[in-house]
Protein backbone atom coordinates (compact mmCIF):
# COMPACT_ATOMS: atom_id res chain seq x y z
CA UNK A 1 0.00 0.00 0.00
CA UNK A 2 1.35 3.42 -1.02
CA UNK A 3 -0.26 6.04 1.22
CA UNK A 4 0.25 9.66 2.41
CA UNK A 5 -1.90 12.13 4.86
CA UNK A 6 -3.83 14.74 4.02
CA UNK A 7 -1.39 17.05 5.42
CA UNK A 8 1.51 16.06 3.82
CA UNK A 9 -0.53 17.49 0.10
CA UNK A 10 0.52 21.21 0.67
CA UNK A 11 -0.33 22.50 -2.96
CA UNK A 12 -1.43 26.22 -4.42
CA UNK A 13 -5.39 26.25 -6.15
CA UNK A 14 -2.88 26.78 -8.85
CA UNK A 15 -0.95 23.22 -8.86
CA UNK A 16 -4.45 21.11 -7.93
CA UNK A 17 -5.40 20.73 -11.82
CA UNK A 18 -1.76 19.89 -12.22
CA UNK A 19 -1.32 17.49 -9.90
CA UNK A 20 -4.72 15.57 -10.30
CA UNK A 21 -3.92 15.34 -13.86
CA UNK A 22 -0.27 13.50 -13.24
CA UNK A 23 -1.85 11.47 -10.55
CA UNK A 24 -4.36 10.31 -12.81
CA UNK A 25 -2.07 9.33 -15.74
CA UNK A 26 0.18 7.48 -12.28
CA UNK A 27 -2.71 5.52 -11.57
CA UNK A 28 -3.63 4.81 -15.26
CA UNK A 29 0.24 3.06 -15.77
CA UNK A 30 -0.54 0.89 -13.04
CA UNK A 31 -3.96 -0.52 -14.18
CA UNK A 32 -2.03 -0.59 -17.58
CA UNK A 33 0.62 -2.56 -16.23
CA UNK A 34 -1.74 -4.74 -14.25
CA UNK A 35 -0.30 -3.99 -10.96
CA UNK A 36 -3.49 -1.40 -9.29
CA UNK A 37 -5.72 -3.41 -7.08
CA UNK A 38 -7.35 -0.33 -5.65
CA UNK A 39 -7.00 3.07 -4.28
CA UNK A 40 -8.96 6.82 -3.69
CA UNK A 41 -9.39 9.01 -0.73
CA UNK A 42 -10.27 8.71 2.54
CA UNK A 43 -13.35 10.61 3.08
CA UNK A 44 -12.50 12.91 5.73
CA UNK A 45 -16.19 14.44 6.24
CA UNK A 46 -17.24 11.03 7.71
CA UNK A 47 -16.42 10.47 11.41
CA UNK A 48 -14.83 7.19 12.03
CA UNK A 49 -16.74 4.34 14.21
CA UNK A 50 -15.35 2.03 15.96
CA UNK A 51 -17.17 -1.69 16.13
CA UNK A 52 -16.70 -3.56 19.17
CA UNK A 53 -16.73 -7.84 19.02
CA UNK A 54 -19.99 -7.34 20.37
CA UNK A 55 -21.15 -5.35 18.11
CA UNK A 56 -21.80 -1.66 20.01
CA UNK A 57 -21.10 0.90 17.50
CA UNK A 58 -19.20 4.49 19.18
CA UNK A 59 -17.59 7.38 17.09
CA UNK A 60 -13.89 7.80 17.13
CA UNK A 61 -11.09 5.10 16.55
CA UNK A 62 -9.20 2.97 18.86
CA UNK A 63 -6.59 5.06 21.17
CA UNK A 64 -3.54 4.09 19.99
CA UNK A 65 -4.36 4.80 16.42
CA UNK A 66 -2.71 7.68 14.66
CA UNK A 67 -4.83 9.50 12.47
CA UNK A 68 -5.86 8.01 9.20
CA UNK A 69 -6.74 10.24 6.34
CA UNK A 70 -5.20 11.24 3.02
CA UNK A 71 -5.21 8.87 0.04
CA UNK A 72 -3.74 5.36 -0.77
CA UNK A 73 -3.13 2.94 -3.89
CA UNK A 74 -2.85 -0.74 -3.55
CA UNK A 75 -0.63 -2.57 -5.80
CA UNK A 76 0.09 -5.84 -6.23
CA UNK A 77 4.15 -6.01 -6.83
CA UNK A 78 6.59 -8.85 -7.12
CA UNK A 79 8.64 -7.46 -4.63
CA UNK A 80 9.59 -3.98 -2.31
CA UNK A 81 12.02 -2.70 -4.75
CA UNK A 82 8.69 -2.72 -7.53
CA UNK A 83 6.62 -0.88 -4.73
CA UNK A 84 9.59 1.71 -3.98
CA UNK A 85 9.12 2.19 -8.18
CA UNK A 86 5.81 2.79 -7.97
CA UNK A 87 5.94 4.71 -4.86
CA UNK A 88 8.45 7.49 -6.55
CA UNK A 89 6.23 7.76 -9.41
CA UNK A 90 2.92 8.71 -7.10
CA UNK A 91 5.39 10.93 -4.80
CA UNK A 92 6.11 12.85 -8.09
CA UNK A 93 2.86 13.24 -9.29
CA UNK A 94 1.43 14.31 -5.66
CA UNK A 95 4.16 16.72 -5.17
CA UNK A 96 4.48 14.87 -1.45
CA UNK A 97 6.31 12.35 0.27
CA UNK A 98 4.54 8.52 0.09
CA UNK A 99 4.89 5.89 2.59
CA UNK A 100 4.72 1.99 2.19
CA UNK A 101 3.27 -0.75 3.68
CA UNK A 102 2.89 -4.14 2.70
CA UNK A 103 0.27 -6.78 3.71
CA UNK A 104 1.09 -9.72 4.75
CA UNK A 105 -0.17 -12.30 2.57
CA UNK A 106 -3.33 -14.70 3.24
CA UNK A 107 -4.10 -17.44 1.14
CA UNK A 108 -7.99 -17.37 2.32
CA UNK A 109 -8.99 -14.04 1.92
Amino acid sequence: MISFPSAAMVLTEEEFPDVVRDAHAVIQEAKDAGVHVFGGGIDEDVAPVLVAADGTVTEGTHPQTAQLNGGYTVLDLPSREAALEWARKIAASCRCAQEVRAFQYDPLA
